[in-house]
């Protein structure tokens, strides 16, 4: 077998070609060198943000610290982040900072209308670096001259295929088309639609765990909340009075018992639908448990207390229920009004002291309303269902 014979290079030459390699290998390391150290602030950023995520609570904490890292990074004039509402099918300024950003808060941007309402309605990303060579947003940048804009960039926050807002930077300091600038731009956004999935998803669970099956309405567990709520309350050093009605439906289990169970959960729904819409946007209300209803009015004395649940007994045995179901349904309530402090004043006794009072007229004649310090024939009481479960709760 034959050996491979060396190449002989001369000693110059050889030196030549080593200081060559050894300048081409520094070369290299310096573009490393400035890459890492560029991808190095990204992960940086990434980190913060992704910190802040698994840390913060607070949506608008999170999405501050997502803005500001986007801020540091593009330099914009102005930046905002503006948030999807499916209701009014429209956005709304959830973060605007810089030159007259106070008069942005409130302010909607229809579907469709200007850079965000078009980046929200497409879904689509919008880079502008040099709004004056291009034909359709130089003339929208000629007709809104108060904007005052030289360049745009604009992102869809997407949760899989929904967006739910727009990220918005206007005459940024960076190059908006380099490869860097729009990795960062799309990442940050998926950040942002994180944070805002998170917080609609505990914002419903919150919401389920308050809220009663049957009728839509609060339950126990937010009556109780509130009620504490309202206990601490002063006003002058003096306890802010509030009024408590108790309420129980007649003679309720012959409908279940004659229709069966699901006509009589409709029927509790409709129930609590009038009772909810009598009470008005200034008082809440509550389903107890099975046929009992609590109405809280933190507004009303005992006199406009008194007045609004008797209207309340009247209009609930008027009230014809479920024809939607072929069924002409007609049910009357036991109404029994205390008003905090002077019937009780702490959460456990003005509870007993409006249960009572409910309990008083369900042991009497019903469909009536008994007001704590009032004058009624009195009958002999007894301990009702709801008021065992107060005192279990408590």
């Amino acid at each position: 077998m034959q050996l491979p014979r060396y190449l002989h290079i001369p000693a110059g030459e050889l030196s030549y070609c080593y200081l060559c390699g050894a300048l081409q290998t520094v070369k290299q390391r310096r573009q490393f060198e400035v890459i890492e150290s560029r991808q190095m602030d990204h992960l940086r950023v990434f980190h913060d943000v992704a910190r802040t995520l698994t840390t913060a609570l607070e949506l608008e904490d999170i999405l501050l610290a997502i803005m500001d890292k986007m801020a540091n990074f593009f330099g914009p004039e102005r930046w905002s982040l503006l948030m999807l509402d499916p209701e009014a099918n429209d956005l709304y300024y959830a973060i605007a900072v810089g030159e007259e950003s106070s008069s942005l808060r409130g302010l909607r941007v229809p579907l469709g209308q200007g850079v965000a309402g078009w980046v929200a309605a497409t879904g689509n990303p919008l880079v502008v670096p040099n709004v004056a060579l291009d034909p359709h947003w130089s003339t929208f940048a000629r007709n809104h001259p108060d904007l005052n804009i030289h360049s745009i960039a604009c992102v869809p926050i997407r949760s899989g295929d929904v967006t739910v807002g727009v990220i918005q930077l206007l005459n940024s300091k960076l190059d908006l088309l380099s490869e860097y600038s729009i990795s960062f731009l799309r990442i940050l956004c998926d950040y942002a639609a994180i944070a805002i999935q998170n917080a609609r998803s505990v914002k419903l669970i919150q919401q389920l765990s308050i809220t009663d099956d049957c009728t839509q309405l609060f339950n126990a567990r937010r009556l109780y909340t509130m009620l504490d709520e309202r206990e601490k309350l002063t006003h002058h050093g003096r306890k802010v009075p509030f009024s408590l009605v108790f309420i129980d439906l007649d003679h309720f289990k012959s409908v279940n018992d004659q229709h069966g169970h699901l006509i009589g959960s409709k029927l509790l729904g409709e129930v609590g639908n009038l009772l909810k819409r009598m009470a008005g946007p200034d008082s809440s209300a509550f389903r107890y448990g099975g046929d009992e209803f609590v109405l809280l009015m933190p507004l009303a004395d005992k006199a406009a207390a008194a007045r609004l649940a008797r209207e309340m007994c009247d209009r609930l045995r008027e009230h014809t229920f479920l024809t939607c179901e072929g069924l002409a349904l007609r049910v009357t309530g036991s109404f029994g009004l205390a008003t905090f402090p002077e019937d009780g004043d702490t959460v456990h006794t003005i509870l007993r002291a409006s249960d009572s009072m409910m309990y008083e007229v369900k042991n009497s004649t019903r469909d009536d309303l008994a007001v704590a310090g009032e004058t009624r024939p009195m009958t002999i009481l007894k301990p009702s269902q709801s008021e065992r479960r107060i005192a279990g709760r408590r």
